[in-house]
């Protein structure tokens, strides 16, 4: 389903991201500032290491499998590399979920255990709705996208930082490339979880993805996949770095815009996933019909959320199966290599 530069870039950036995008940030700027580990560099930096560039590196890697070689070994048909696949997508899904439900309390002051709840099977609901048809999906993540755009350009205005203060704020990010090598391996108990989750979430966004790559070239994938979603990713940054290091009130319109550009993330990553593993599983809307399928995905996503918060289950979980999965792949290539002789550079 080939698409447009700008429309395979947005479906890739919201469908990566979710609610942690817009409200982490400001909560972990100070803790940077108070851990000694991350002393090498300034908090914007930190920040924009643990979701900017080099971690795209997974998308990257990911999406050229399916892309280019997938379809000649076709390893993700085996059963066990399929059930472990698909488990994967559906457990990160849920997560994503239960991520949203956790802070719930953190971006809405005050919101009783009842709506909060509530809003989350909304939005669950409202994922799976989506997913019912891949357009959906893209009008969705086209959509979202302006709306971010819209909200730095706000927050921007808001902050009166002008352009002399937002050049002079990003400038910042430029220790995170000096420092590239402190962001391969966990820093922290806090840097590990967002490289598990970074792992959990690339398998399958590579999945997602390559099906809209259409002609790109491996160089503009490349540039797509690891520049593109780190330049707004890196100006959503600089605009709250600055609100934090000036000590700049976030009022109440600002902060519910946030939490609304953060729900639309939210659904956008869980429709692009739901979409993944009912194609993946044959659970699609022409096989089952529309309400066994909206039925079975929010009721089954639901208690997959509850499950997360009533159990010790972890994200790092899921992203260790990750790691086998990978390792499992990497064999099985070795073991077809004749088979993945048959990929040239010029087909490349």
């Amino acid at each position: 389903m080939p698409t447009s530069l700008f429309a395979f870039s947005a479906i890739l950036f919201t469908s990566g991201l979710d609610v942690g995008l817009i409200m982490f940030p400001l909560t972990e700027f100070p803790a940077y500032i108070e851990d000694s580990a991350y002393s090498f560099a300034n908090p914007l930096a930190i920040e924009f290491g643990f979701w900017g560039f080099l971690v795209w590196a997974f998308y990257f890697l990911t999406t050229f499998y399916f892309c280019v070689v997938e379809p000649r070994v076709k390893l993700f048909e085996i059963p066990i590399v399929k059930w472990t696949n698909n488990f994967i997508i559906i457990a990160t899904c849920a997560f994503t979920g239960f991520l949203f439900l956790s802070y719930l309390p953190t971006y809405v002051d005050g919101i009783s255990q009842f709506f909060q709840y509530g809003l989350v099977a909304v939005v669950v609901l409202c994922a799976v709705l989506s997913s019912t048809d891949v357009k959906y999906v893209k009008i969705l993540s086209i959509s979202s996208t302006w709306v971010f755009f819209a909200l730095i350009g706000g927050m921007w205005i808001a902050s009166d930082m002008g352009l002399t203060g937002f050049v002079g704020t990003s400038a910042l990010i430029g220790e995170y490339f000096t420092n590239l090598h402190h962001f391969v391996t966990p820093i922290t108990d806090s840097h590990a979880f967002y490289l598990f989750w970074w792992f959990s979430w690339s398998i399958m966004i590579g999945q997602f993805v390559s099906r809209f790559v259409g002609s790109i070239k491996v160089w503009q994938l490349l540039i797509a996949l690891m520049v593109i979603p780190s330049i707004p990713i890196a100006a959503w940054f600089t605009v709250l770095y600055y609100y934090f290091e000036n000590e700049i009130a976030i009022g109440g319109y600002i902060k519910f815009s946030m939490v609304v550009v953060g729900t639309i993330f939210v659904m956008n990553s869980l429709d692009s996933l739901m979409r993944l593993y009912t194609v993946n599983l044959n659970f699609t809307v022409k096989s089952v019909g529309r309400t066994k399928y909206i039925l079975g995905n929010w009721i089954t996503m639901s208690a997959l959320i509850l499950l997360y918060q009533l159990t010790p289950l972890k994200i790092e979980w899921v992203g260790l199966v990750v790691i086998a999965l990978y390792l499992i792949v990497y064999c099985l290539l070795f073991v077809r290599r004749d088979q993945g002789q048959l990929i040239s550079p010029t087909e490349t």
